[in-house]
């Protein structure tokens, strides 16, 4: 652990890796240290063309925030890590201020990256690189994916003194066992010698696992020996306050985010998220019940035509 936490001006340059140039970390210094909370903590999601054009996933995202419950006044901590030209100047016009230019020398990440193409899984690594980054800087950081809506302030469900907090696809009601079904898309990671130590060596795992994606190897690192002797403390979060496609939240009084995981394909998960943010302002401005039935989200219709849910109503079935 070389890398301690340092003051801004102070990092030398093996501090940080070789794709960060010193003017890009001037840049996104002034704009964490403008979107930062008074504890330092940013909220942070990435962007790429495919998923930035209007009326696509980005405009759902944002939209989230003006219709959730007290999640408006978090816009203002939220920092857009951009991946190509495109995705920065559509992010500039609706977010100003707050979105970076996460460069990545002779990679075009500017198209719908299929799950599981190489070109997905270097957007997924190069993400836990810059995540990273930020940790060195001294950002706690909650990340989100910007396919994830936003109902409610999630900081009040999120624990205080846990290094590494992580979303479920499946959660099993123990929010401190590793075997929990993880999920990348929503984490709330502390600045601290732990985590900076702890996403440098998830960051260096992905090369004894080639061709696997960043939350397979934090399946297959989560319970072992490095994390142990670094001391960091993980929490899995229950699916009733973060919940998803793969296991809906079903609580709309206590929701704080909504994920459109178990879902392949861009299109699908527009029409599921769109018909998501309907069912919340139904749920908004019903009285609690309806007809004597408690509010609930519709099946997502789009997202359930593939094969993993087919699967899953079999076995339910």
């Amino acid at each position: 652990g070389l890398c301690r936490i340092i003051e801004f001006s102070d990092i030398p340059n093996w501090c940080l890796s070789t794709t960060h140039h010193q003017e890009d970390l001037k840049k996104l210094g002034k704009i964490l240290t403008e979107a930062a909370t008074e504890d330092k903590t940013v909220i942070i999601t990435t962007l790429n063309r495919a998923w930035s054009e209007p009326n696509s996933t980005f405009d759902l995202f944002l939209d989230s925030f003006h219709v959730g419950n007290g999640t408006k006044p978090l816009l203002r901590h939220l920092v857009v890590a951009c991946l190509d030209e495109e995705a920065y100047s559509r992010c500039l016009e609706v977010h100003p201020r707050r979105c970076y230019f996460m460069k990545t020398a002779g990679i075009d990440f500017a198209g719908d990256k299929m799950f599981m193409t190489p070109d997905y899984l270097k957007m997924m690594w190069r993400r836990i690189e810059f995540l990273g980054t930020l940790l060195k800087l001294g950002y706690n950081f909650i990340f989100t994916d910007i396919d994830i809506m936003w109902f409610r302030d999630p900081f009040p469900r999120l624990s205080k003194d846990v290094d590494f907090q992580i979303a479920c696809d499946r959660f099993n009601g123990d929010d401190n066992d590793i075997h929990n079904a993880v999920n990348g898309g929503f984490t709330f990671v502390k600045a601290n010698q732990r985590t900076i130590d702890f996403y440098n060596y998830w960051y260096m795992s992905r090369l004894r696992f080639p061709g696997r994606h960043d939350q397979d190897v934090l399946d297959n690192i989560k319970g072992g020996w490095y994390i142990a002797k670094i001391g960091l403390k993980m929490r899995f979060l229950d699916t009733k306050y973060f919940g998803g496609f793969c296991e809906p939240s079903q609580d709309l009084d206590n929701v704080c985010t909504m994920h459109a995981n178990c879902c392949v394909g861009l299109e699908n998960k527009i029409k599921d998220l769109r018909q998501l943010l309907v069912d919340w302002e139904n749920y908004l401005s019903a009285a609690k019940t309806t007809d004597g039935q408690m509010m609930t989200w519709r099946n997502p219709e789009n997202c359930m035509k593939q094969w993993w849910w087919k699967k899953k109503k079999k076995s339910i079935g």
